[in-house]
C-alpha cells in the first residue's frame, strides 16, 4: 500500500546542486522541504552495492534522526565503455573537494585509452534511485535512467556534476547546456528530461498529491 506524503520533508542531502533540483520538483506539492545539512544531520555511510540500497540508507539515516519523513536520491553516470564505472562512486571520482572538472578528465583518458572515440563507443546512462522513509520503516522507492552520450570537451556551465559532458539521446546539447527547467521541469513547462525528473514522476504518482 503506497503512501501519501504530507507537512514537511527532510531532503537527505548535502549536495547543494541536488539539494536545489529536488526543492525545484517538490514545490509544485506544497510540501515543505528540510535539507539534512540545515538540520546538521551527519552524513551515513554509503555501504550499499546499488543506487537503490544507497538511497535507502540515506532515506532511512535521516528520517530516524530527524523523526520525519526522509527523501533521498542516489545517483550517478554509468558508463558502458568503462564496464559500469563510475557508477556508485561517481561523487567519489570527484574527491573530497568534489573536482568534477577532473573526474570527467579522468573518465576522458579513460575513454581515449581503450579506444573509445565513436559516439557508438561513448553511450552512457545516469541513474537516479530515490527514496521516502518514515520514522516508522515504511518505505517507498522508485528508480529511473535517461541514456546519453559522452562529449568531450565538456560544454556548458549549468548544472552540476557530470551534466556538461553528457549529451542525452534526441538532443544536441549536454545538461551543462540546458537550463534547469528543460532538464528536470516537469511538464508542461519543462520535458521531465532528467533521471531524477523521470523518477520523481514516478514517485509523485504513488505519494505526492498535486496542488
Amino acid at each position: 500500500m503506497h503512501r501519501r506524503i504530507a507537512g514537511k520533508l527532510v531532503i537527505a542531502t548535502h549536495n547543494p546542486g541536488k539539494l536545489a533540483e529536488m526543492r525545484e520538483l517538490l514545490a509544485p506539492y506544497g510540501i515543505e522541504a528540510v535539507s539534512a545539512g540545515e538540520l546538521g544531520l551527519g552524513e551515513p555511510e554509503e555501504t550499499g552495492d546499488d543506487f537503490r540500497a544507497n538511497a535507502t540508507i540515506k532515506a532511512v539515516a535521516a528520517a530516524r534522526s530527524a523523526k520525519l519523513p526522509a527523501f533521498a536520491d542516489d545517483s550517478g553516470l554509468v558508463v558502458d565503455a568503462l564496464d559500469g564505472a563510475p557508477g556508485i562512486y561517481s561523487a567519489r571520482w570527484a574527491g573530497e573537494t568534489k573536482d568534477f572538472s577532473a573526474a570527467m578528465t579522468r573518465i576522458e583518458r579513460l575513454l581515449q585509452e581503450r579506444g573509445a572515440t565513436t559516439a557508438e563507443k561513448r553511450k552512457a546512462h545516469f541513474v537516479s534511485a530515490l527514496c521516502v522513509a518514515w520514522p516508522d520503516g515504511h518505505l517507498e522507492e522508485v528508480e529511473a535512467r535517461v541514456h546519453g552520450t559522452l562529449v568531450w570537451p565538456p560544454r556548458g556551465t549549468a548544472g552540476f556534476g557530470y551534466d556538461p559532458a553528457f549529451q542525452p539521446d534526441g538532443h544536441t546539447r549536454t545538461f551543462g547546456e540546458m537550463t534547469s527547467i528543460e532538464k528536470h521541469g516537469l511538464p508542461p513547462r519543462g520535458l521531465g528530461l532528467s533521471h531524477r525528473a523521470r523518477a520523481f514522476v514516478k514517485l509523485a504518482e504513488m505519494s505526492l498529491d498535486q496542488r
